[in-house]
């Protein structure tokens, strides 16, 4: 099943944790620690108050500043986008974004792509068609694919392992902004 399909037949608990995650991934571009979208993740798992958690995060990370290139712009939008209103058309939509950004982002920090968002496009990819995509696009698509399968699969139970293969991609991206920042300092 293409990611597209996934996004449109998950629950709101499977949508919440696939945004969460797109946007846990990208957190390394906001200056983010590993706990800073934690009490979000807790409230899937428990059913506590979404809103405090997301009202929390956004404090921590702040606005977004003047002079961000488009990867970090798109990582806040993400963050800023976040819905406090947890339904599931609210976060359906997103989601669905959130899955959007997070291939451009990877896209444009792929060193193997040279940082161009014009070689491929992530849609193809979202789709199920033929993608060329670069390896940290496909990797990012597959970890999508992989959140939400683990919540279609096995609800609340799936939260812990799609926390995990959030944490994977977000150590991933930790590297690559980290040597981004070494060449271009």
């Amino acid at each position: 099943m293409s990611l597209v399909e996934l996004i449109a037949q998950a629950d709101e608990r499977g949508l919440a944790a696939s945004g969460l995650a797109c946007l846990d991934r990208c957190v390394p571009l906001l200056g983010g620690d590993d706990e800073v979208l934690r009490p979000l993740w807790a409230s899937l798992a428990d059913g506590s108050e979404w809103v405090a958690g997301l009202e929390k995060a956004r404090g921590a990370l702040g606005p977004a500043q003047a002079g961000e290139d488009e990867a970090e712009q798109l990582a806040h939008r993400m963050l800023d986008a976040a819905p406090a209103d947890r339904t599931a058309e609210a976060i359906r939509a997103w989601a669905d974004a959130c899955s959007v950004a997070s291939l451009r982002i990877h896209r444009l920090l792929d060193p193997a792509a040279g940082g161009s968002s014009e070689a491929d496009d992530p849609e193809a990819g979202r789709e199920g068609g033929a993608s060329d995509a670069s390896p940290l696009v496909a990797a990012e698509l597959r970890r999508q694919v992989v959140v939400l399968e683990l919540l279609a699969e096995h609800g609340s139970n799936g939260l812990r392992r799609a926390l995990d293969v959030s944490i994977e991609g977000r150590r991933i991206l930790q590297a690559v902004v980290s040597r981004r920042a070494r060449s271009r300092g």
